[in-house]
């Protein structure tokens, strides 16, 4: 069966689209309005080997702050029913990505309990006309849509460009080994408890 998360959000502020294929070739289409956002949705398809189709529409005139948040919680929503009740995955993933100077440590467990710890310290205030405290709210939404324990740190780093795009590159290889089918576990939920569910795993 196919995991494929398909999610239609609609506000006074944004419409987002968002079709998310967890088998995927890292084949991305993407639209939302906020060129930076866009060229980091393209390193999590390509890198994380999923298929990634978005479309948004925000009040990007006013500034990026909800179409950011908006895709992040839609994306988050498509994952999370991408992974059903995340039978046979292997859970946890961990990875480091070097780009250039920058070194981003990304470790997540797809725990379905919603948490953040963000290390990122970026140094510019814009990459582009893109907000950089922006990140850390992307990440925000989608680890609590999602249900994910994330775990991000900057081990090293100055150019605001190569710090954000490593996080995500990162962020990509650790969610494909997170999610991942484990031929070990035979179909089975990799919990103790035999769920993974937000009250608790």
């Amino acid at each position: 069966m196919a995991r494929v998360g398909t999610i239609d959000r609609v506000t006074g502020e944004t419409e987002v689209h968002v079709s998310l294929g967890l088998d995927g070739t890292g084949r991305c289409q993407v639209s939302t309005g906020v060129p930076f956002l866009d060229h980091m949705l393209h390193q999590l398809a390509s890198h994380g080997l999923v298929d990634l189709e978005i479309k948004a529409i925000g009040d990007t005139h006013i500034d990026d702050h909800h179409t950011n948040e908006d895709v992040g919680i839609a994306v988050g929503q498509a994952l999370a029913q991408a992974l059903g009740d995340r039978r046979g995955i292997h859970r946890f993933g961990h990875f480091v990505a070097p780009l250039d100077e920058a070194l981003v440590q990304v470790a997540l467990d797809c725990s379905g309990r919603p948490h953040l710890s963000y290390g990122l310290q970026i140094p510019a205030q814009k990459i582009g006309s893109y907000d950089t405290e922006l990140v850390k709210e992307f990440f925000v939404a989608v680890a609590n849509n999602a249900g994910l324990t994330l775990h991000i740190r900057q081990l090293d780093g100055v150019n605001s460009h190569h710090i954000v795009e490593a996080c995500f590159k990162a962020f990509a290889r650790a969610l494909r080994l997170a999610t991942e089918i484990d031929p070990r576990r035979a179909g089975a939920v990799p919990s103790s408890k035999g769920v993974l569910e937000r009250a608790g795993a």
